[in-house]
Formats: C-alpha cells, sequence, structure tokens
C-alpha cells in the first residue's frame, strides 16, 4: 500500500503542477494583453497631454485677441460717442439757422395775402426776396443774421 500511496501523491502532485502549468499561462497572456493595453494607453496620455498644451497655447491666443479687441472696441466706442456729440451739437446749430430763416423768410414775405387760388404756396418772386432780404441782412461778423 505503501507504494500505492506514493504514486496517488505522485500522481496529485503532478495533477497540480500541470494545473499550475496552465494557469501561468493563462496568467502570461493576461499580462500581454496587459503590457499592450499599458502601451496603448501610455500613446494616448501622449496625445492627451499634447491636445492640453496646444489648447492652453489657443487659449492663451484667444485671451491676448480679446484684450486687443476690447481696448480697439474701446477707443472706437470713445470716438463713436465724441461723433454722436459733435453731430447733436450740429444739428442744434441746423436747427437754430433753419429757425432764423424761416423768420426771414416770413419777414419778407409781402404783407398782401397769396392768391386765392392757391393758399399757403409762394410764388418764385416771394422766394427771390426773402433770398435778397437774407443776403443783406449780415452780421457783422460774416453770418447771416
Amino acid at each position: 500500500m505503501s507504494h500505492l500511496l506514493g504514486i496517488a501523491i505522485e500522481s496529485l502532485v503532478a495533477v497540480l503542477l500541470i494545473l499550475t502549468i496552465g494557469y501561468c499561462m493563462l496568467l502570461n497572456k493576461r499580462l500581454k494583453r496587459l503590457k499592450a493595453d499599458e502601451h496603448s494607453l501610455k500613446a494616448t496620455i501622449g496625445e492627451l497631454i499634447t491636445a492640453t498644451e496646444i489648447a492652453e497655447r489657443a487659449i492663451g491666443g484667444l485671451k491676448h485677441t480679446v484684450r486687443d479687441v476690447n481696448e480697439n472696441l474701446g477707443a472706437q466706442l470713445a470716438s463713436a460717442e465724441e461723433m454722436s456729440r459733435q453731430l447733436r451739437n450740429q444739428i442744434a446749430e441746423g436747427e437754430g439757422v433753419f429757425r432764423r430763416l424761416s423768420k426771414i423768410a416770413i419777414a419778407a414775405r409781402p404783407s398782401i395775402p397769396p392768391a386765392p387760388e392757391a393758399p399757403g404756396i409762394t410764388t418764385a418772386k416771394q422766394v427771390a426776396a426773402a433770398a435778397k432780404a437774407f443776403s443783406e441782412r449780415r452780421r457783422s461778423d460774416g453770418l447771416a443774421a
């Protein structure tokens, strides 16, 4: 019996060794796949780092562009406000001149009422008389009164 017991133990050890070898082969395959995935992951991480650096440079460029645009827009806005103020002043002056011209035209009209066939329409003679009165009325500085 001792002989059979030895063979049984040796057989059990051989089976366990075969199972261990099979398990080691399975682990070897998994390690190879893990190494391949590691290389792939390293390449992906490298690409991600490169893309991040490019994005950071692009963001820096955009910030610089925004700063430049903001400065230019501020200058253009100030210029537009100044031009708007000048236009308002010129319009006010134009309205004043128009009022004075209207007063001159009214003053230059003859006191005779217009012809009944066309009430409210001035004749060419009335316009010419108003223009003549306007040209004769001048201020001392050369501007029309």
